[in-house]
């Protein structure tokens, strides 16, 4: 069987019907000044189609890059807890200690999440953050949805966004002394089902 391979440039021009250029470092020549012969390979050189850049007042683009975050906890079951804390690596004492007897009333571990404060990385969104951790579940206390770039949400109760669970909380300090919003958030706690 004869090779269906040609450089015959009679042969390519039944096939190529657009302009086709050779470009020599700064020298364009049209496909008509271009000779070929049959031991001159063809090189052929597409533009790719250019869309026109539109730009939207108030948007903001997500830079590409994702930052390297400082984190607690090993992150074995892909459980991000976010905290807004920016004098106090998690919080003060009243607020660890409210963050402890909530990890401990859903049976986690600091092997099982990553712990993050995210008053260090402002302005990071929650595309940045899943594409780093992974989460399946995503605890938010004092970082509102619209920090995260994501559309609103009620506080304490458990939404889903592209098959993660999340649930936004105030400031670990606020909800301590926050009887009725603690209330709210335990009842959200036991429907998790950890």
């Amino acid at each position: 069987m004869a090779s269906q391979l040609t450089t015959n440039g009679d042969a390519l021009r039944l096939f190529f019907t657009d302009d086709i250029y050779l470009i020599r470092g700064e020298e364009i020549l049209s496909v008509d000044e271009v000779v070929v012969s049959e031991d001159q390979p063809v090189i052929v050189v597409e533009e790719a189609p250019v869309s026109p850049v539109v730009s939207f007042p108030g948007l903001v683009e997500e830079p590409k890059e994702i930052p390297s975050f400082k984190f607690l906890g090993k992150n074995s079951r892909n459980i991000l807890i976010l905290v807004n804390d920016s004098e106090h690596e998690v919080s003060d004492e009243k607020g660890r200690e409210l963050l402890r007897k909530i990890v401990k009333s859903v049976n986690l571990s600091a092997n099982d999440f990553a712990l993050l404060n995210y008053a260090g990385y402002a302005g990071t969104s929650y595309a940045q953050l899943q594409r780093h951790f992974s989460s399946v579940l995503i605890f938010a206390f004092g970082v509102t949805p619209e920090q995260l770039k994501m559309k609103a949400y009620p506080q304490n109760s458990i939404v889903v966004e592209e098959g993660v669970r999340l649930i936004f909380s105030s400031e670990l300090k606020t909800l301590e002394e926050d009887p009725t919003g603690k209330k709210v958030l335990w009842g959200s706690l036991k429907q998790l089902g950890l």
